[in-house]
């Protein structure tokens, strides 16, 4: 008898995340003008019922995005908002916008859960091999030092084509390179080292995944895939401080 499927919580929305969100409702709205003043720290703190941090935290993530500018004695001032290329494509990115790539992380996230679950029951034992050998050109490259995004993404598609439907497959096709985003993210190259160990963490959590499916883990399989995608929605929300 199949023991009853435990559906994941849902991912709750930080503080800063529901500032960020008010914040930028009132700007591309219009109701911050172009050019007004941003009220004071002690002003948003209290009327968000943050604190201090969230609310840099926010201003950092805006800044980011273009769509505040903190100039120094005077403080933070409106930007206009920019039009994006193929704004009525779900699929568009802007990369100087780390939102955009939040967004698509969680829909990401939607999708990519189930697959690595229906890939447990649905797989055949090919496409298990065609999961493996992308994980394992992803620890070669690694090895070598050279870049990892492409084997990265035929993992994810080679789980996507194990569901045994397609619309799975198509969904990370139309996604193509923004389903792997840190390439077009990386503003800096990082040392070495630290480059190393990042990438090491990554393939242990693909290959996390692959066990689980392997094993035909169903529940696992999931787990690995939702901690994956949460990693690396921390990831890049790190890279809000850092701009």
């Amino acid at each position: 008898m199949n023991k009853p499927r435990v559906s994941a919580a849902p991912r709750k929305v930080s503080l800063t995340e529901k500032v960020i969100a008010s914040l930028r409702q009132e700007i591309e709205s219009g109701q911050r003008e172009p050019g007004s003043k941003l009220p004071t720290e002690p002003v948003l703190t209290e009327q968000f019922g943050v604190s201090r941090t969230v609310i840099r935290e926010a201003i950092a993530a805006l800044k980011a995005d273009g769509l505040l500018e903190p100039r120094q004695g005077a403080g933070v001032f409106v930007l206009s908002p920019q039009t994006r290329a193929n704004d009525k494509s779900i699929f568009a990115v802007d990369y100087a916008q780390v939102s955009d790539v939040l967004e698509i992380l969680e829909l990401r996230m939607a999708v990519e859960i189930e697959a690595a679950g229906l890939a447990c029951t649905r797989g055949s034992v090919a496409q298990q091999t065609k999961i493996y050998e992308a994980m394992a050109r992803m620890e070669r490259a690694l090895e070598k030092g050279e870049p990892t995004e492409q084997a990265d993404f035929e993992f994810h598609s080679a789980i996507a084509s194990a569901t045994n439907n397609r619309r799975f497959a198509e969904f990370l096709e139309h996604l193509g390179d923004k389903t792997i985003p840190r390439a077009q993210l990386r503003r800096r190259p990082p040392e070495a080292e630290d480059q190393k160990a990042y990438m090491q963490m990554i393939t242990g959590e693909h290959r996390r995944i692959y066990d689980a499916i392997a094993a035909r883990d169903e529940d696992t399989a999931r787990k690995a895939m939702r901690d994956h995608l949460s990693q690396s929605q921390t990831r890049y929300q790190k890279l809000l401080t850092q701009r």
